[in-house]
């Protein structure tokens, strides 16, 4: 007889309590987004759906006493789902398992889907942040180098306007965990967390983050491109047109500086005296003419984000070496970021149908559907999620290459 405790509500409200405490860059990030389908909540959501994340709009000081009104311009992120999960076959002496027995297989069932999760998020990081640090690549094993790391990361987020409200963390490459660990061993922590930081080998909050180390950090591999010089003065837009690049590919993620132009604050619209940079965001093939890059440069007005036009006849420079790795580890501020997760369809009993629950926990959303397969007397317990990645607003955030 099988285990009516073992029911897919319970399955669902375990594995969501396992994945929530399975995420690293993920359990980070804003999981609030605008739901433009609140009258279809009940009819549930579809891979391919879009959800536009909508971001504040922004404006200009005026001096004096006399008004000047300014249009309110409100912008959305797309943020477009996929639906994946993992799934689980049971025989009927299995399905008697009590739970706390099923949950060993729970929790390896669920590794892989926050492994996913972290991946996707990671990766989008790796090509939406234009903000990167430490171009040689350098280890900052020592107590002077990873201070000095962790310092120039908030300094970044500082400059593009990042609150300093608690909600600032870093994703760590495994490499860069060990080199902290190592770095900060002789400092003067408190007596807990260095229990916590010895016993664990990961490294523990401090200097205003928190830390994840993430297996999930992507690595950016630059390709064998070369600079060029900009063609044209007065550029403005996503895209700037160069004098042909050299020999090989360009690739999408790669980090760039413009000749004389320098990065705002956001909100001061001041130089904060540091070359602004910008991602490719597409292989830039060899002898191309154009770079399409991110942020738009905005030269003027509320979204204003560099001091000029880059200055023609100059050469753009690239972050890092020409056909050279790296792995990108991300401070963030919890705004940079947002992960959807919607709930699904769920199917009507019958037609093999047993039982499906729907379960929602911190902005996560999970459905489990079991159905048996008579044939072979399986019963089978499929675990979905449906979810989507948006940068939006990943100047809150900063690579740092190693």
């Amino acid at each position: 007889m099988s285990n009516s405790l073992v029911t897919c509500s319970v399955v669902a409200k375990e594995s969501l309590a396992i994945l929530e405490n399975m995420l690293g860059f993920s359990a980070n990030v804003n999981r609030d987004w605008e739901d433009e389908f609140t009258g279809n909540m009940s009819r549930g959501y579809a891979p391919g759906s879009t959800i536009n994340i909508k971001k504040p709009p922004r404006y200009t000081y005026r001096a004096g006493r006399v008004a000047v009104p300014q249009s309110t311009t409100e912008s959305t992120i797309p943020l477009t789902l996929s639906q994946g999960g993992t799934d689980l076959n049971f025989t009927s002496a299995e399905r008697t398992l009590s739970l706390t027995k099923l949950e060993s297989k729970l929790q390896a069932a669920m590794a892989t889907v926050a492994n996913e999760i972290d991946r996707q998020g990671l990766d989008l990081a790796r090509t939406s942040v234009f903000n990167a640090l430490n171009s040689t690549y350098a280890s900052p094993n020592t107590q002077a180098l990873a201070i000095g790391a962790v310092t120039d990361i908030n300094r970044r987020l500082d400059e593009m306007g990042a609150p300093r409200d608690r909600q600032r963390s870093l994703a760590l490459s495994p490499a860069l965990n060990a080199n902290f660990v190592t770095g900060f061993a002789g400092l003067f922590n408190g007596q807990s967390q260095i229990s916590k930081q010895f016993g664990s080998g990961v490294m523990v909050d401090s200097l205003g983050l928190s830390y994840a180390m993430d297996q999930n950090v992507a690595t950016h591999s630059n390709g064998a491109g070369t600079a060029s010089n900009v063609n044209g003065a007065n550029q403005t837009g996503a895209t700037i047109t160069v004098a042909a690049t050299g020999a090989g590919t360009i690739t999408k993620g790669t980090v760039i500086t413009l000749p004389g132009v320098y990065a705002v604050n956001p909100q001061s619209r001041q130089s904060t005296g540091v070359l602004a940079q910008f991602v490719i965001t597409a292989d830039v093939a060899q002898g191309a003419t154009s770079l399409p890059i991110s942020p738009a440069i905005v030269t003027s007005g509320a979204f204003q984000n560099v001091t000029a036009s880059p200055t023609t006849g100059q050469p753009f420079v690239i972050f890092g070496a020409a056909s050279t790795s790296y792995s990108t580890s991300v401070g963030y501020h919890k705004d940079a970021f947002t992960l959807a997760s919607v709930p699904l369809w769920a199917p009507p009993g019958g037609k093999g149908v047993i039982d499906v629950a729907q379960e929602s926990y911190k902005g996560l959303n999970l459905k489990v559907t079991e159905f048996y397969d008579g044939v072979n007397d399986n019963s089978i317990m499929r675990i979905d999620i449906l979810f989507g990645w948006a940068a939006t607003y990943p100047e809150l955030a900063v690579k740092y290459a190693l």
